[in-house]
């Protein structure tokens, strides 16, 4: 009645050593190190970097415990933080040989101490790796963004200008000028009937301006305003696509799970848990790029200008860094970054190796008007950073193209790889600055840890000490359960990579409360079976039987209270919500199924059971009824 069959107790071994594995590197704690990544996009860091590394640190007479290359950016741990600065000093000479226009970041960063041996038991294919510890444990920078709307409407106007000078080119009406004031497009047209033509073009081209008639006297003049609900567009859309940038670039800085999300209408919230650098946070954080298309210049001026003969031409401007370089090009954009919306390698009609590129439809616009007058010109890709252009490649127009187009030419398929990847780089479609910055001290991040942890301990002890007392055996099965249940849940955390805060030790804490109530409520059935009169094993297969419903039930109930915090919440509370909900999980597997298993395997195989060790079972004595005969009629 009381077994498991063999299977099931394979099973729980299986779930207990996977719990070993991936909750063991959550105690050997993190080593000082060093990480070195790329400072430009054009700069590319591989594999190969690493025995340069080595070298440069035996150089420094400088011995690391590791070094390793992660597909981004190599990391080379220490054993002491002397080391580490030591280091970050010394790879930071021997890379960034132009001080002025470093190509490599050098940061100081934090990594995992766990052993060899351990990283290698792969049970579930999947590195044990500690969790990642949040801000308030682990220490690091908080920054505070204020985003800069009016220059992303101004930048929206300086696009929208160009394409309103296309719309009226292309249908060839007649103006006097078309300028920007403020955020505002002001066509002055030379008649009404132009000025007609033009509103009724506007209108349709146009539709997220609201285009007005602000003719005087003898002027026929044409204002477009961006709508509110148009600029409220805008605004968003910047604003999203900053963080996504973000998300991108504090990657170089190799923080665990950082924290990057919108704070009212116009700030974004920045949390590094683990950097301590805060200068280098700000370098790389508030770095811009963006993409430029631009048409080459081949005039004789501008031979002059790249033979160092002449001046370069008004209107144009020269790059001397990149591929194709030394080059002049016209400053007028024929698309930009934020017109880009792919860029994949492949292969050309003769299976040379090739890029693709996509834009928006405006983009593609643009580039149809001008490639169809500019055939057989030049075109240059510009990538700027940090006000510095470089160029990607020039290329020859070789035929009208829109929306999509491709750049021959790449010599190899790295090449185009390379190629894809920088037209892809992101760019922060908004200038922010930083108006709030907290620097948490990893001292305070470990006394937070030590509290937390002690809590969670007393916690465990103190429900230990009281299941054992009262419930004898059963308590302390039920003990082993929840330790069971406490050695999943940090495992499974450990696998989803998951954030540890503050509030998650709590739900942790929480945890163990109501995961003993499942155990509470299996042993309080086994005892009222055994105040029933049935036989101890009889008592104990309907204990469990009769109590996992109840069980299910309250957890069920639970778990939809913790999937709403999971699914509306943000920051903590989300952090708390994916604790408590997979503590929810873990106890009903380990109460149900482990403690299960223990009685089983104690008391299973015991055919003439007639004592169970669960605490006092209560029988309480009935109250007597007089019979009818010691009644008595008073008169």
């Amino acid at each position: 009645m009381n077994r498991y069959p063999v299977w099931k107790y394979a099973m729980l071994v299986i779930a207990l050593l996977i719990g070993l594995v991936y909750t063991l590197p959550n105690f050997f704690g993190e080593s000082p190190a060093v990480q070195l990544s790329s400072a430009k996009a054009t700069v590319k860091l591989d594999e190969g970097g690493v025995q340069r590394v080595k070298d440069v640190l035996a150089a420094a007479s400088l011995q690391p415990d590791l070094v390793q290359w992660d597909g981004k950016s190599i990391k080379a741990r220490f054993s002491d933080t002397d080391a580490q600065l030591k280091a970050k000093d010394a790879i930071d000479q021997a890379f960034n040989v132009q001080r002025d226009d470093p190509h490599y970041i050098v940061a100081l960063n934090l990594l995992p101490r766990t052993p060899g041996w351990l990283s290698n038991l792969r049970l579930l294919g999947v590195e044990p790796r500690p969790m990642y510890l949040g801000l308030d444990l682990r220490g690091g920078v908080h920054f505070l963004m204020q985003v800069d709307m009016k220059a992303v409407l101004q930048k929206r106007i300086e696009t929208q200008l160009t394409d309103v000078r296309s719309v009226v080119r292309e249908k060839k009406i007649q103006t006097g000028s078309i300028t920007r004031d403020n955020n505002a497009i002001t066509l002055v047209l030379r008649s009404e009937e132009a000025l007609n033509a033009a509103r009724s073009q506007l209108d349709t081209a146009e539709s997220e301006f609201q285009w007005v008639n602000a003719s005087q006297g003898g002027e026929f003049k044409l204002v477009g305003t961006l709508q509110p609900a148009a600029a409220r567009r805008v605004q968003e859309a910047a604003l999203q696509q900053n963080i996504s940038t973000l998300h991108n670039r504090v990657n170089e800085l190799g923080v665990s799970e950082p924290v990057i999300q919108q704070q009212g209408l116009d700030r974004i919230v920045i949390q590094l848990p683990g950097v301590q650098d805060t200068a280098k946070a700000k370098e790389i954080i508030g770095r811009t790029a963006n993409l430029e298309f631009r048409l080459a210049d081949v005039s004789a001026e501008a031979r002059a200008a790249l033979d160092g003969t002449g001046p370069v031409p008004f209107g144009r401007e020269k790059f001397s860094v990149g591929r194709g370089a030394p080059v002049v090009v016209f400053r007028d954009v024929i698309a930009n970054g934020e017109m880009l919306t792919d860029a994949r390698p492949r292969q050309d009609e003769n299976n040379q190796a090739a890029v693709s590129v996509s834009l928006d439809s405006k983009g593609g616009r643009r580039m149809r008007d001008v490639t169809r007058a500019n055939l057989g010109k030049p075109m240059a890709a510009i990538l700027f950073e940090k006000n510095k252009g470089e160029v990607l490649t020039v290329a020859t127009i070789q035929g009208e193209f829109g929306s999509q187009f491709q750049i021959t030419g790449m010599g190899n398929t790295q090449a185009a790889n390379d190629l894809s990847l920088l037209l892809r780089a992101g760019a922060l479609a908004a200038p922010m600055e930083v108006i709030e910055e907290r620097t948490i001290g990893p001292t305070l991040g470990a006394d937070n840890i030590a509290k937390g942890f002690r809590s969670v301990g007393y916690g465990f002890i103190a429900i230990a000490l009281f299941m054992c007392v009262y419930y004898r055996l059963f308590g302390t099965f039920s003990t082993l359960a929840l330790a069971f249940n406490l050695l999943l849940l940090v495992a499974a955390l450990s696998l989803l990579q998951a954030t540890l805060t503050l509030p998650g030790i709590a739900a942790i804490a929480l945890t163990l409360g109501m995961a003993i109530d499942a155990n509470v409520l299996i042993n309080e059935r086994i005892r009222e079976e055994l105040r029933g009169g049935a036989p101890p094993q009889t008592a104990i297969h309907h204990g469990y039987e009769r109590a996992f419903a109840t069980i299910l039930d309250s957890n069920i109930t639970t778990l939809i209270a913790g999937v709403a915090l999971l699914a509306f919440g943000s920051g903590p509370v989300r952090g708390f919500a994916l604790v408590h909900c997979l503590g929810i999980l873990t106890s009903m597997f380990s109460a149900v199924m482990f403690s299960r298993g223990l009685v089983n395997l104690w008391y299973g195989r015991q055919k003439k059971l007639k004592l169970v060790s669960i605490g006092q079972v209560w029988n309480p004595t009935p109250i007597a009824t007089p019979s009818a005969s010691a009644l008595t009629t008073q008169p």
